[in-house]
């Protein structure tokens, strides 16, 4: 019979015994498994009986897997029978093994009991960003540069928005390093693609000309020996291409879109960036909500449950990036980080999601939240479309009962309750001003750069030369903002 001890930091400690009888009905199996591996002279390999091998060998040459034996069920039963919520692999600790049996402790981390606070009618600022002409404007405007061409032009210097085709080679103290070299590169004048200070030089020069340009690499820069360091770059322009916005009228209405007139795609534009701004709004309000019942909830979060929530999320971003054709080693040695470094930026993120987690599944149990059959069907259903297979395949391979499925359906209907339970307040002064802030804030630049100087364009000059016109889109979708809202993981 087990005995099962409380101890700090949510562990527990299982106390088992075997009896001396168990224990040499799991030495016998152990040898029946090893017996191959022995060799006694006199005998063939597999035929050595049980008395010489433990005679030339040792009992404890057994003991491994007879551990094993008795150890596993035995743990199992005790998790079941007692519904222990464990969060980390065993640690076996055998206290007695031999003759009289065998004695032992397992210690695990088991989830941490949540004492919650106030979490329904929690008081959480609410605000929409809202939808103006100006940015009705700016969508067609992204529409026009989407749809933009590439004209040579040679009556004038290179401005800021201009298209330059460029050789460079970057040198440090005088001597040429690696990565610092380019021909017939294409470069968009402020698009900050290169190192700070780079495209600024370039404005202001023709075509032919070659030149040098002063430039200091920045302190965080992903290559250690250039990191704050001072260089000099000589460039030479092959080409400067103007970029030339199609005239905004009807015709270009009808080549990027299913409308006929631009009043009937400004429509569409200010539909859909309400719809963003209202889904936007709703999962802030959600995330919000969230962080305010976890804030008011008490929970010691083991270390262990932060560590594999690393991990996961650590798998989470090798994959996104393997679809990508990324390896995420290979990201991180170009920016200048290891696997520790990234995951240690990973504990804060990791942290809030456990405690998240945590807390909604303590809400649930109180609110005796639970997963319909018509919402676990349901469910079942969008992965399907999701995934793009046949709904009876999807529910075969899940099972009809599936943990997981259901786990997801009582997160997320606790976290749509306590939301619904929420008391909309208005934002302090200050939330309000980094609202405008972040409203007006231009799309952010690419700082990232291939290797020293830039991030390679493949692209040649001819194609460089004209872009083709966008596709069609549907009349649902045709202005649909590039940048609709995505919401942290709960």
């Amino acid at each position: 019979m087990a005995t099962i001890e409380k101890k700090e930091n949510s562990q527990v400690q299982i106390a088992l015994e075997a009896s001396r009888e168990e224990f040499a009905a799991a030495l016998q199996k152990s040898y029946n498994k090893n017996k191959k591996r022995f060799q006694v002279p006199g005998f063939r390999r597999g035929k050595v009986p049980y008395q010489l091998v433990v005679k030339y060998y040792g009992e404890g040459v057994l003991y491994e897997d007879a551990i094993d034996e008795i150890v596993n069920p035995a743990y199992s039963q005790v998790v079941k029978e007692n519904d222990l919520q464990v969060v980390s692999r065993p640690e076996l600790d055998v206290q007695e093994i031999g003759e009289d049996g065998l004695k032992y402790t397992l210690t695990v981390t088991v989830k941490p009991e949540v004492k919650l606070g106030k979490y329904e009618g929690v008081e959480v600022p609410y605000s929409k960003r809202e939808v103006t002409d100006e940015t009705i404007d700016a969508e067609i405007e992204r529409m026009r540069k989407r749809n933009s061409t590439l004209e040579n032009v040679e009556d004038r210097a290179a401005q800021n928005g201009d298209t330059v085709v460029i050789d460079y080679e970057g040198f440090k103290d005088g001597v040429a390093f690696e990565g610092g070299k380019g021909e017939s590169y294409s470069l968009k004048l402020g698009s900050g693609s290169f190192i700070p200070g780079f495209e600024d030089q370039v404005v202001g020069h023709n075509v032919g000309e070659e030149f040098s340009i002063e430039v200091k690499f920045p302190e965080e820069y992903h290559a250690e020996e250039l990191k704050g360091a001072d260089a000099t770059f000589n460039v030479k322009i092959h080409n400067i291409k103007a970029e030339i916005l199609p005239e905004l009228d009807d015709e270009f209405v009808k080549d990027v879109s299913e409308f006929d007139t631009l009043a009937e795609l400004k429509a569409d534009i200010k539909k859909n960036q309400e719809e963003a701004a209202e889904k936007e709004a709703k999962n802030i309000f959600i995330n919000e909500t969230l962080k305010v019942v976890a804030d008011n909830a008490e929970v010691e979060i083991p270390s262990v449950m932060v560590d594999n929530e690393v991990e996961n999320m650590a798998q989470e971003q090798a994959s996104r990036m393997s679809q990508q054709g990324i390896e995420l080693d290979m990201y991180l040695q170009y920016m200048g980080q290891n696997m520790d470094q990234f995951k240690q930026s990973l504990r804060p993120m990791a942290e809030i999601r456990v405690k998240n987690n945590l807390v909604i599944e303590a809400v649930s149990k109180e609110l005796k939240m639970e997963a319909t059959a018509e919402e676990y069907d349901k469910e079942i259903e969008q992965m399907a479309k999701a995934y793009n297979m046949d709904k009876a395949d999807i529910a075969k391979a899940l099972g009809e009962d599936n943990p997981y499925i259901k786990e997801n359906i009582v997160s997320r209907k606790t976290v749509e309750y306590l939301a619904d339970k929420a008391v909309k307040t208005e934002p302090k002064a200050e939330e309000k001003t980094e609202e405008k802030k972040a409203e007006k804030k231009p799309a952010a630049k690419k700082t990232t750069a291939k290797k020293a100087a830039a991030k390679k364009d493949d692209a040649s000059e001819e194609k460089a030369e004209k872009k083709p016109a966008a596709k069609k889109t549907t009349k649902k979708t045709a202005a649909k903002k590039d940048d609709e809202a995505k919401t942290e993981e709960a």
